[in-house]
């Protein structure tokens, strides 16, 4: 399966989304602190991206667990830099 790319911010987006629709972490009302990804090596998997030291995250380490490994098979961390061009001119 061919991953999809999102950025940073995007993947730490969906990550956060997924994690707060989980009946367990609705039900108890916590908010888990979810940290930016961080690029790494591609792994056996293929995956090019990690996350760790989730925050408030005590008692649902499962729940991450499956969430990160579901997102992890579906995007990879966009290596793409956008050219935002020199405001200067120079």
């Amino acid at each position: 399966m061919i991953r999809k790319m999102l950025n940073a911010s995007q993947l730490q987006q969906e990550v956060n989304r997924r994690l707060h629709r989980l009946p367990e972490i609705v039900e108890d009302g916590v908010k888990i602190r979810v940290p930016r990804p961080q690029l790494q090596e591609a792994d056996k998997t293929d995956c090019n991206w990690t996350m760790t030291n989730f925050g408030n995250a005590i008692g649902f380490e499962r729940d991450i667990e499956s969430v990160l490994k579901a997102v992890r098979a579906e995007y990879n961390l966009s290596t793409e830099v956008k050219d935002t061009g020199n405001p200067f001119g120079d």
